[in-house]
């Protein structure tokens, strides 16, 4: 039974720090037949503090009681408080000051949910087997060994791995000794510096590699299953380039010998980036020139680029708790986009950057959002936060900063900032400091509202004769007003973006004086000849609602290509948004998409889709009578550029085109154009007859299951067959991803029923499961929600981790438009949440209530029949 006395350490956010670890030896014995582990754990204690107690993690561990010694001492009492994962060792009496060794034993499992140490299974030579694997962010280094899991708390580690001969055995740092008795060897690996918890890894397996070399010095591997090894070449190449690039970008080397990428086959997240070992799933590590897409391309460039941003930010200097995490992925999710414009300019990638923008800004318009920085309570909150808050938001304003205090100034700041806290720990405030002491400009002070408050801005434009008045209030897609005020790096453009003025709005209102003093009256109305732009190049986080007047203008602009992709993207999203929290009509919507009917620019057309997707959704609920026009208006919008790309690639089409044919063409399939389908579903059938036909490549293959989708039924099922056929004899995973992807996408109850509940048999993995979930249509959702109701405490077994429950919510949850759903939904979660999926269920729910509000909006608009005909007959 638990000391009383030791009950004081109960129910803390945080670790006592009257004593922290310096330095841990580490011995790991995983068999990976029982799926067990052994290990000991010596550790120096450096006890800065008068104290009878050490208080450190561990969970999911038996601890040998019996072993426990600090300096010899055997402690009074060992109490495990398991809600709080933590070990309290009491002893007789006050420890000595100064560093003392603390060893003991423990045993465990190598579990299944892709957490701590687990095992992840792979087939070798038409075998199953297992390999070891650690995840250990958040919270779970734990899990693996005891320790202080907290990222304060720094120390080296030093490993050693009893395991079997044949098999290949990783750690972040190299091998330095390595001893074969029988079938089992003993691996030395060279101590690290200080580093966190979080970061250790361990990978033990078999594996093929190719290698690289840094200008450094460095070796980099990229390790892949066995005979897979050329499909690692073009993320070691980029791994390579990023390692040479961030060296100059921070001006200080990379600062391991080595850095490993290894591909695992089960694994939570896309990729982790621990210290020199970093894991991936397969899909964002390897690439294939015959089997992938180009789409997978651009996916393992940016997220091998991420990973290697954090060996510098995160790695060498970290958060110093995880109310910072922004500081790690808001800077690698920015300086990865960074790093891939410099390897493939032609990719535009700084406009694509606007999906991410686009993502945070929808989930900061919810009510229950966060801010960047997040007060945590308890470790069981942190998963909640690996969200497009800290990812998304954290890079937009991040790239706001960088916008408004030149490129040049903000690298060298970032140097600086990585030098100073080097192989230490840095809160927010510590980036500012050092940003204001390098650029002269109140960082600080602009930045505290946008990283401390949650939400962000919609700036009000109204003509009044010369002048240009503007407003601010925080923006909530749910049409709430909030006098939310924000410091806002404006940028504004008159006719031209060369012409800019740039200010900070630091207050409620603001004129602008004169802005169109050249213009009269009548060259304002004249078609595109004046217009006003708001948020040049969408570099603000933050919306623009414009006047009448100001809305027709940059239509007009927009028609005559006047206007940046950047800032077109802009105008569209916002238009959406605006729809949606019913501060413009979707007449107006329509009438902006129409005005982007000529488009033919991938990232243009990739936002242009998403919305006409959220509108035709809506409008089966909101005006089911129009809902077939609306739908035809969209083909009729997306049809032309789609016809001219073709199913077909071109031999000397750019990566941009190969990027834009899938999204047209699985946007027009789920708009149900016939002519779309037929010809998706004739491909299909001479790619099932012989898969190395050039009709069907891998940039299609969607848009051509979506089709066969479409026509399925419990009474017509060979296609839904074939899908299957395809998936299970398919070795490669982006194929088997893409079946995955589409099987829900049907109406038939019984088709779908059998989609949802092929996610429990072994031929699913764990971490694919959620692909089936967000594939189920509006017709089906019904079904979805019955499902998700009668199997829910069998998913929370099945599926542990929060990320993956938290997919599995909003992607049934979010499928609704009423209140009497929600108030249903919110009934039956009331006894069921969980702290890791209690933010994800929130902002559902709120979804839900918006969606009903939009409806309502839309049944009340006049105008918007005779706006779908007009529209209809001027395509």
């Amino acid at each position: 039974m638990a000391a009383a006395a030791a009950a004081e350490f109960r129910g803390q956010a945080r670790l006592p720090r009257f004593a922290a670890p310096r330095r841990y030896e580490l011995r790991l014995r995983p068999d990976l037949a029982a799926c067990v582990f052994s290990g000991e754990a010596s550790v120096a204690v450096d006890v800065s503090a008068p104290t009878r107690f050490l208080v450190l993690n561990a969970a999911d561990l038996a601890v040998d009681r019996a072993s426990i010694r600090f300096q010899g001492l055997a402690p009074a009492e060992v109490s495990v408080f398991e809600e709080d994962e933590i070990l309290v060792l009491e002893f007789a009496g006050e420890l000595p000051l100064g560093e003392g060794v603390l060893a003991m034993r423990f045993n465990g499992t190598l579990n299944d949910q892709m957490r701590g140490f687990y095992r992840s299974k792979y087939e070798y030579k038409g075998e199953t087997k297992n390999m070891a694997v650690t995840q250990f962010e958040s919270v779970d280094a734990r899990r693996c060994f005891p320790c202080w899991d907290e990222p304060s708390f720094k120390a080296k580690f030093k490993l050693t791995l009893e395991v079997p001969s044949e098999l290949v055995a990783l750690s972040n740092m190299p091998i330095v000794n390595e001893k074969i008795a029988g079938p089992i060897k003993t691996v030395e690996y060279e101590e690290s510096p200080v580093m966190s918890t979080y970061l250790v890894a361990i990978v033990v397996g078999l594996f093929d590699y190719i290698e690289g070399v840094t200008s450094e010095g460095n070796k980099v591997r990229v390790y892949t299953q066995v005979g897979k090894s050329n499909q690692g070449k073009f993320a070691l190449d980029v791994g390579v380039k990023s390692l040479n690039l961030y060296k100059e970008f921070f001006d200080t080397p990379y600062p391991l010998p080595k850095l490993d990428m290894v591909a695992i086959p089960d694994f939570t997240n896309g990729a982790m980036e621990n210290y020199g070992l970093v894991t991936y799933r397969e899909i964002y590590l390897l690439f294939d020139e015959q089997s992938s897409s180009a789409s997978t391309k651009q996916n393992v460039a940016i997220t091998v680029a991420h990973e290697l941003a954090h060996q510098w930010f995160g790695n060498l200097v970290t958060m110093e708790w995880w109310t910072h995490l922004w500081l790690n992925e808001g800077f690698a999710t920015w300086m990865s986009y960074l790093a891939v414009d410099s390897f493939f300019p032609e990719w535009n990638i700084w406009t694509q950057f606007l999906d991410s923008t686009t993502s945070a800004l929808k989930l900061d318009s919810l009510a229950e959002s966060h801010p960047i920085e997040v007060e945590i309570h308890h470790a069981s909150e942190i998963d909640s936060i690996f969200d497009s808050i800290s990812y998304d938001k954290g890079a937009s304003v991040i790239r706001m900063l960088q916008s408004y205090l030149g490129a040049e100034r903000f690298q060298k700041a970032l140097a600086s900032y990585i030098k100073k806290y080097a192989y230490s720990n840095a809160k927010t405030e510590d980036l500012w400091a050092v940003l204001e002491e390098v650029s002269g400009e109140p960082v600080k002070n602009l930045m505290t509202t946008w990283t401390k408050k949650q939400g962000y801005p919609v700036i009000g434009a109204k003509l009044k004769g010369h002048d240009v008045e503007l407003e601010q209030d925080q923006f909530l897609l749910d049409g709430s007003s909030d006098s939310g005020m924000w410091i806002v790096p404006i940028t504004l453009g008159c006719n031209s973006h060369d012409m800019q003025k740039r200010f900070l709005l630091k207050h409620k209102f603001s004129d602008i004086k004169g802005i169109n003093s050249q213009y009269d009256d009548q060259d304002r109305q004249n078609s595109g000849n004046f217009w006003i732009k708001l948020n040049i190049d969408e570099t603000g986080f933050y919306r623009v609602k414009y006047d009448d007047e100001l809305t027709t203008a940059l239509r007009n602009a927009l028609q005559m290509k006047k206007l940046s992709l950047m800032d077109k993207i802009g105008i569209v999203e916002d238009a959406h948004a605006l729809s949606i929290a019913g501060k413009q009509t979707l007449s107006s919507l329509l009438h902006l998409l129409y005005a982007c009917r000529d488009e033919d620019d991938f990232s243009v057309l990739s936002h242009i889709n998403s919305v006409t997707s959220s509108v035709a959704k809506i409008s089966i609920d909101a005006t089911p009578e129009l809902a077939g026009e609306i739908k035809q208006l969209f083909i009729k919008l997306l049809l032309p550029t789609a016809e001219k790309l073709g199913w077909d690639p071109k031999n000397s089409e750019s990566h941009l085109d190969a990027m834009l044919r899938p999204v047209l063409l699985v946007g027009l399939v789920q708009l149900g154009h016939d002519k779309t389908i037929s010809e998706g579903v004739r491909r299909f059938q001479i790619f099932f007859d012989d898969r190395n036909t050039s009709l069907l490549p891998p940039d299609t293959r969607k848009a051509a299951y979506l089709s066969v989708m479409h026509n399925v039924s419990s009474t017509n099922r060979s296609g839904y067959d074939a899908l299957l056929k395809i998936y299970r004899e398919s070795t490669e995973v982006e194929e088997r991803l893409n079946v995955l992807g589409i099987l829900s996408s049907c109406q038939d109850k019984d088709i779908v029923l059998e989609s949802l509940n092929f996610i429990f048999t072994d031929e699913v993995r764990n971490q694919d499961a959620y692909l089936v979930l967000r594939s189920v249509i509006i017709d089906a959702r019904e079904t979805a929600w019955s499902w998700l109701k009668e199997n829910w405490d069998r998913i929370t077994k099945t599926f542990a981790a929060s990320a993956i429950l938290s997919d599995y919510v909003k992607s049934i949850v979010t499928l609704f438009t009423s209140k009497e759903k929600e108030a249903e939904i919110s009934q039956f979660f009331a006894t069921r949440t969980k702290p890791g999926f209690k933010r994800a269920l929130k902002q559902s729910l709120e979804n839900v209530r918006i969606s009903a509000r939009w409806v309502d909006g839309i049944r009340g608009e006049a105008e918007l029949a005779q706006t779908v005909h007009d529209l209809l007959i001027k395509l």
